[in-house]
This record gives structure tokens, sequence and C-alpha cells, in this order.
């Protein structure tokens, strides 16, 4: 699969652009079946170390994708630690949710704005704290990974690129995103560095480097657009972590 065609496959099943998923035949059509469009575990590895692992989902169900995941500790029992679930249509927020067995948060659209709603074990009644911005804010909630791999998604479905000598070249583009953990927000921006020669598990792989930044911090994240972009690697080299597909 060529980058363009790749990309284009890309907006239309995880929903990155709603012009894109709007453009075409506008004739009605039947309900579209449940699909999954990406699965598996990530390992998060510090100075060498595994300390987590993240098992996620990735489905589309009439329209509306669905993005779940779950963390484990090393050493962790069960089901316990983190879970996320994100729900978009297009672009914009339908719903986000996180836990962690003693607390809880909601976000959820509120007229033109966010609104997050947050309960500990300590307190009956939420906490509620707006934010002055629009659906199409991204969530990057604290330690999951997947929800770096849907914004790279819609980056690379979005962002204008054309093609030159030495291969494809997109223009960084700018996000707003949402931490709701930390109950903040920040701009980001990813940007498209090239093809890169990457070894995972003794393995070497041609893949796509991206680079995502804020104000402070620099990520860079490997994806094979040989396998519908699948995030494959994360490098976070101030913190001495990597985080890689199992």
């Amino acid at each position: 699969m060529n980058l363009m065609a790749g990309m284009r496959w890309l907006a239309v099943a995880v929903l990155a652009c709603a012009a894109l998923l709007s453009a075409g035949d506008k004739k009605d059509k039947p309900k579209q079946a449940e699909k999954l469009v990406d699965s598996g575990s990530f390992g998060v590895f510090v100075k060498g170390q595994r300390v987590v692992t993240e098992t996620f989902s990735v489905q589309q169900d009439n329209g509306v994708s669905v993005v779940k995941s779950q963390l484990k500790e090393v050493g962790g029992s069960g089901s316990s630690g983190q879970k996320s679930e994100l729900q978009m249509t297009g672009e914009d927020l339908i719903r986000y949710e996180w836990s962690d067995g003693s607390g809880s948060l909601v976000v959820t659209p509120d007229n033109e704005f966010l609104r997050e709603k947050i309960t500990t074990s300590a307190s009956s009644k939420p906490a509620e704290q707006p934010y002055l911005m629009p659906s199409k804010t991204a969530i990057l909630d604290n330690n999951f990974f997947v929800q770096r791999e849907v914004l790279l998604w819609r980056y690379l479905a979005t962002a204008p690129c054309h093609d030159e000598t030495g291969g494809r070249q997109c223009q960084p583009a700018d996000f707003g995103a949402l931490v709701p953990q930390d109950r903040t927000s920040m701009p980001v921006r990813v940007e498209l560095v090239g093809r890169e020669k990457v070894t995972i598990r003794g393995t070497q792989l041609d893949l796509l480097r991206l680079n995502l930044k804020g104000d402070e911090f620099s990520w860079a994240l490997w994806v094979d657009d040989k396998d519908h972009f699948k995030l494959m690697r994360v490098l976070i080299a101030d913190a001495n972590t990597e985080v890689v597909r199992d």
C-alpha cells in the first residue's frame, strides 16, 4: 500500500477528518458493521526494564470510533490499573472516561466547549472544570499511547503533503490537546520526519518517523505504513523511556 492510499483508507477507517468522511456518495447507505481497526498491546520500558503493559483496541461501530485501553503494571494482579475509553465521531469528542479504582473522570462536550467531571473516593460530589476548547480537541491522557496513535492517524490523513524526490513530505500541524488526569490543556505539534530503519525485538523494520512536541516534551514515534500506519515504537529520550508494540 502506498502512503497516499494508506492515508485515505485511514481517514475513513479511523474517522480522522469529518470532511473526508462526508465526501463522496450522499445517498442513504446501510448501517456500517462493527469493525476492529487495531488491537494489541504496548510494552513500556524505563531504562530497559518493562514497567507497564497497555492493552488496547480501536474499533468503529456505525460511525463512532471507540478507543479502549487498560494499563497493568509489571507484577500487578489481574485487571487492576488504569482504564480509559474514548468515543469520537469524525474529529469530534463524544465522551472520554478514565478510572483507576479509587477515582474517575469524564470529559464531554458542553455547548461549544468541554467540561470535565472528577470523582474521588474522598468526595461523593464530582468536581467540575470547564475548558474553553472545542470538541475537536485531542485527548492525550497520561500513559495511554494508543491515544497518540489516533492523533498521528488524524495528522497523516489531514496534513498538507506533496511528493518530492526523496519521498512524500508533509507540513507540520498544530493541535489543541487535553490531559484530563492533569486537568490541563496545551498545544502540540506533529511533524512527519521521514523513513527510517528501526530495530524492534531483533527485527529491522522500515518505518515512518514522526515527532510529537509540546512546550515541555519531545517524543519520536514510528508507524508502519505497510500495516495501516500502526504505531510500532515511541522514544521519550528525556525520560529514558521506550514504548514498543508487542
